[in-house]
């Protein structure tokens, strides 16, 4: 090992206490995010709201999180780290507490807004703390362990959330929260401190305002349109107003000596480029998570927790190979670990459009793990590519920008695959619908027969079997047309993936490039020399 190698892995062991405090807050503030989808049918009963009403607990949390998130630059440099991340363990901790005491709706909602506030910008922090501690040719490491919370809490969510929700109140949903939070936050409160002393930066309040509200809407629009459709009014005028004011925002950051969120980020090609990999990737990623329990739960009668279980060896992967990932990152750079994740990425994805009312439990399981196992080397190997091109001072604009196309893309990805699956399970609805015909001689005889046979199985009347038959028809046609729909989203983002395997073999290893250009020119040394004082004998 090398006296810089030895003295970087010194400086990462010593900035240890402070990187597990960080974690263990980062997943606690993640896995809340998916602990609530299996429990909204509770909840519905519980408070008396409809469907629609009860979604604003997850859009909600979603829309204060995500507009959070491209403040965290700025934020993090006005409180540092210590200030910042009590205030968000805090607002964590007593949000979880509110849900947990809930006895209305209305209570509940304020609840999960103060644990988005929480939530919003943690992910940021920490990503911006690992770049800090750890050095680009460790970077690697680093990411993998912030992969740990980052992919390991979302997936072990639904299991978790299935078996409290199956076995005990949902309550214990929140209130097994709060005192982990408060374990955070002691712990914090004693031995986390600054990276770097926070700057008395003067507020921008056009840039916060465009910022929270562009965002905000913008997210909304997305959320809606997978219900609402991407036509709809409100859909349409919420990303629009969304748009503008997020490029109001964009021209006043180019234009300011002292930028809120620095998006001259994609100035530098391999950020712009793992910026939409991950895109792609964020967008499989959720396609997996939101339409395997639709085919499991809706379609194949399997319960939340049997649900979240087939989920769960694949976290597991996850969990193992994040670290793993990290140190081959290290060691080989990112194009190698981009295209074979993507390869298997590809193939498992497009793999699940081959669902039907017969695949097995155990084939789908497998598949899953298969496709996790690629995903491993993907979203922290990639992103960190993009991060290791960026100057020290652009660190945390670029872990806030990735954290905020994160966001974006997982909002896209739920509205895309969800309007994709609606419109082809209508449509293969309407399909199925036309053939069943009775002035076609081959149909009506298939379900005369098929009529016959309810008739002399169940002893009813000829009028009430076949009213029977209709019924059982119709119920097996929407479930055929549910599987087509939910195979043709997987298609789709079989394809997306397809781009991110042809945009992974243009990634390249940015560390090299430091190394080259961190050679002093003769004009730095000269300079460094000339800085140095003078010996004591020479006169001027």
């Amino acid at each position: 090992m090398t006296q810089n190698a030895a003295k970087s892995e010194s400086g990462v062991r010593q900035h240890m206490p402070l990187l597990i405090v960080l974690m263990l807050g980062l997943f606690l503030a993640i896995l809340n995010q998916t602990l609530l989808n299996v429990a909204i049918p509770h909840l519905i009963t519980e408070f008396g709201v409809t469907a629609n009403t009860a979604q604003w607990l997850l859009t909600g949390y979603m829309l204060v999180n995500g507009a959070l998130i491209p403040l965290s630059a700025y934020l993090i440099k006005r409180f540092a780290v210590r200030r910042l991340f009590l205030f968000a363990m805090f607002c964590f901790t007593l949000g979880s507490l509110i849900c947990g005491l809930a006895g209305s709706f209305p209570v509940m909602m304020t609840g999960r807004l103060i644990q988005a506030i929480g939530g919003g910008v943690l992910a940021p922090l920490v990503m911006t703390i690992i770049v800090f501690i750890f050095p680009p040719e460790m970077r690697g490491k680093g990411m993998g362990i912030f992969g740990l919370a980052m992919m390991f809490a979302p997936a072990i969510g639904p299991t978790l959330s299935g078996f409290v929700v199956q076995n005990y109140d949902w309550h214990l949903l929140f209130t097994g929260m709060v005192p982990l939070g408060a374990i955070v936050l002691i712990i914090a409160f004693f031995r986390l401190k600054d990276i770097t002393p926070p700057e008395n930066i003067k507020a921008d309040i056009l840039s916060i305002f465009t910022s929270l509200a562009g965002m905000g809407l913008l997210l909304y629009g997305f959320s809606e349109a997978g219900n609402d459709g991407w036509t709809d009014p409100v859909v349409l005028s919420s990303m629009g107003v969304g748009i503008i004011l997020l490029v109001v925002f964009t021209i006043k950051q180019l234009k300011s000596e002292d930028p809120l969120l620095d998006v001259r980020v994609f100035k530098y090609s391999i950020f712009t480029l793992s910026s939409i990999i991950n895109i792609a990737i964020t967008i499989c990623l959720f396609s997996g998570m939101f339409l395997l329990p639709i085919y499991l739960q809706n379609i194949r009668g399997y319960s939340p927790l049997d649900s979240g279980l087939l989920l769960l060896p694949g976290a597991i992967v996850m969990l193992i190979m994040s670290p793993v990932s990290g140190i081959l990152f290290d060691k080989f750079g990112p194009r190698p670990l981009g295209i074979i994740g993507m390869v298997i990425t590809t193939v498992t994805t497009y793999e699940f459009t081959q669902l039907t009312m017969d695949t097995t439990y155990n084939h789908i399981l497998v598949l899953y793990m298969i496709r996790t196992f690629g995903m491993s080397f993907l979203m922290m190997p990639i992103m960190t590519a993009g991060l290791n091109q960026l100057p020290d001072r652009l660190s945390s604009h670029g872990s806030t920008m990735a954290n905020t196309f994160r966001q974006v893309a997982g909002s896209i990805g739920i509205s895309f695959l969800t309007t994709i699956y609606s419109n082809r399970t209508d449509y293969h609805l309407e399909a199925q619908g036309s053939q069943m015909n009775t002035s076609d001689p081959f149909f009506a005889q298939a379900f005369s027969e098929f009529t016959q046979k309810i008739a002399q199985m169940m002893s009813l009347s000829p009028e009430e079997a076949q009213q029977q038959a209709v019924q059982l028809l119709y119920a097996k046609v929407v479930k055929d047309s549910t599987i087509h729909g939910i195979n043709d989203a997987f298609f789709w983002a079989a394809g997306i993936s397809l781009i991110g395997l042809v945009l992974a073999f243009f990634m390249r290893d940015v560390r090299k490039d430091k190394k080259v250009s961190e050679k002093p020119s003769v004009s730095k040394r000269q300079e460094e020399i000339r800085m140095l004082p003078a010996p004591k004998n020479v006169h001027s």
